[in-house]
């Protein structure tokens, strides 16, 4: 298969643009309208492909996380394919989040990474408290961003059959997350992949435990309340997210993954000899990575200063990280596993430390700190480790679009095949 040559990651600006432009063409049938307004006073824009008789509506949900730019190239091509082919649009209104988080994406500069240090070196992703479909299962509703009440809005309005969320993982393969079971789904997501040489994430740390009704597809299981060992309720719960809003119509959500590298230790299914020693070690490696990124944030201040989003995160992905390495030597932790399953693992707990790191770096070199240095031979390091460990191998732009847009339609197909007639 020939697809068009590699290209970059559009920023929200250059969305808009393009977006415009596709209205313009299409006037009829195509409509661009502002959803919302960030936090920074950025529009949110919201592209409509609909037909005059549209008796249900997909949603799809792009650049929620800043650090994952490819959702944007995505939303594009899809409503491009909508346009062209009425076969996805009978009855049926496709709509786009162009960028669900624009402020985030103005933090994360990333329009075409070389390596993954080129990657982390303008790195960003905000604190779960300031991330647009997260932020509802851990602040109250008088707290939300605008971004939240934006997206929540739209899915009020349009009331989807299927929303579905662009996302992707720096270094890994693909898998697919789903609120609610699409029979059938795994068999076009796999063969796309196949296709693509894209590799399937078939026991994604993101998804440990979940049913998964074939490779690489995963349900959430019903969430259960989450107490420490005082007994103290937190109140994150997946069901409070934006994923779970369509439910309130009946509706499905499907987040898609892909990688920007690729790595086949995430498609491995023998048997991992010693599961627990692994994570045991890898526990080990990450709290020693922690520290070392820790020991230079205690010497700075956020002084309300640019630095103090990029500190936030800091913070937040600190804090997280003891957490994740108690669970991981806890009595939870499996006796037996696939090798796909402790990579997955060992790659979620190296890009942690790396983001805490690079994101502190950026403060660190803004400020002309002495230690810069230091911690940007650490965050080099990392990186070069990183890719050498799990053999990385770039994904052009152009294929990671391909294969979320097959999915995509995938879904939806498959979905409508399951509800004919689900309003």
């Amino acid at each position: 298969m020939t697809l068009i040559p590699d290209m970059r990651y559009p920023t929200p600006r250059e969305l808009a643009l393009a977006a415009r432009a596709l209205a313009d063409a299409e006037p009829g049938l195509v409509r661009l309208r502002q959803a919302g307004t960030s936090r920074g006073g950025a529009p949110l824009w919201l592209l409509s492909v609909r037909p005059a008789k549209a008796s249900r509506h997909v949603l799809v949900v792009a650049g929620a996380h800043a650090n994952e730019p490819v959702g944007g190239a995505t939303a594009l091509d899809l409503a491009r394919r909508v346009i062209r082919d009425p076969a996805p649009r009978a009855g049926c209104g496709w709509h786009f989040l162009l960028c669900a988080d624009p402020d985030g994406a103005a933090l994360h500069r990333t329009p075409r990474p070389y390596s993954l240090l080129d990657y982390h070196r303008n790195f960003f992703r905000p604190p779960g408290p300031e991330q647009p479909e997260w932020a509802p299962s851990l602040l109250p509703p008088d707290r939300l961003p605008p971004e939240t009440r934006a997206l929540t809005a739209v899915i009020d309005e349009l009331r989807p059959v299927l929303q579905v969320s662009l996302h992707g993982t720096d270094l890994g393969g693909s898998w697919v997350q789903l609120t609610r079971d699409i029979p059938g789904l795994a068999e076009p997501f796999g063969k796309s992949a196949a296709e693509l040489r894209i590799p399937v994430e078939t026991s994604a740390s993101d998804a440990a435990g979940w049913p998964s009704p074939g490779p690489g597809i995963f349900v959430m299981p019903e969430p259960e309340p989450v107490t420490d060992a005082a007994g103290t309720f937190h109140p994150e719960d997946t069901r409070l997210s934006t994923w779970y809003h369509a439910h309130r119509y009946a509706g499905t959500t499907a987040i898609v993954e892909v990688p920007m590298w690729a790595s086949d230790l995430v498609d491995d299914p023998a048997p991992h000899p010693d599961p627990r020693g692994a994570l045991r070690m890898l526990a080990a490696r990450l709290t020693e990575d922690a520290a070392r990124v820790a020991s230079v944030r205690n010497g700075l201040r956020d002084d309300g200063t640019a630095a103090g989003p990029l500190l936030r995160a800091v913070d937040w992905t600190l804090a997280l990280i003891p957490l994740i390495a108690a669970e991981w030597t806890g009595p939870g932790a499996p006796a037996e596993a696939t090798a796909a399953r402790i990579g997955s693992i060992d790659a979620f707990g190296r890009r942690l430390s790396l983001r805490a790191a690079a994101m502190l770096l950026r403060v660190l070199r803004a400020g002309h700190h002495p230690a810069a240095p230091a911690l940007d031979r650490l965050v080099t390091g990392w990186c070069e480790e990183f890719a050498a460990r799990f053999q990385a191998r770039w994904v052009p732009v152009a294929t990671q679009v391909e294969h979320q847009s097959r999915t995509v339609l995938a879904a939806y197909e498959r979905l409508a095949a399951v509800t004919p007639g689900r309003p």
